[in-house]
């Protein structure tokens, strides 16, 4: 949440909120992989975060996109898990084109400070995109947590719990 609200307000990502994603990624990612007995969805994870850094550094290099996207970017599959990436992907898609929109078309938007905001950005032409990232990225993982209380739910296990 700390990256979508940053992101938005001063169009930066740190390179200390995405190394700490990086490590929570890995962490919970190696975690879960000593635990199954099986390092594939690290190493998927991995290989996405890789291609993701590969194909966005262009955009970068071209200010398309900027720098603390790219890294963002690469991080995420790691902080999801390779099983959450069609997840992220669609809602990554769903998220920014109405976060493109919003910046576009500001007067969807009711008056006041943001509505004025937004169209500051459409001035200067920026479109905060660590905000759907963030987003679709905390979707996802809540997804995966309903998703796997639902499994849980239904084979009995959280009855034997209590």
């Amino acid at each position: 949440m700390v990256i979508f609200w940053v992101d938005f307000t001063t169009q930066k990502i740190t390179n200390r909120d995405v190394l700490l994603l990086l490590c929570l990624g890995l962490g919970s990612l190696q975690l879960l992989s000593v635990q199954s007995g099986s390092w594939w969805d690290m190493g998927l994870s991995a290989l996405a975060g890789l291609l993701l850094f590969i194909v966005l550094f262009p955009f970068w290099t071209l200010r398309r996109v900027g720098a603390g996207d790219v890294k963002l970017m690469a991080v995420i599959p790691l902080l999801i898990g390779g099983s959450g990436l069609v997840v992220f992907s669609v809602l990554l898609l769903l998220f920014a084109l109405v976060m493109a929109m919003v910046v576009k078309n500001p007067l969807m938007l009711p008056q006041g400070a943001f509505q004025l905001y937004v169209q500051h950005l459409d001035r200067k032409g920026v479109v905060p995109f660590g905000v759907p990232i963030a987003i679709a990225a905390i979707c996802s993982i809540v997804f995966q947590i309903y998703e796997s209380w639902m499994l849980a739910s239904s084979s009995g296990v959280l009855q034997q719990l209590s």
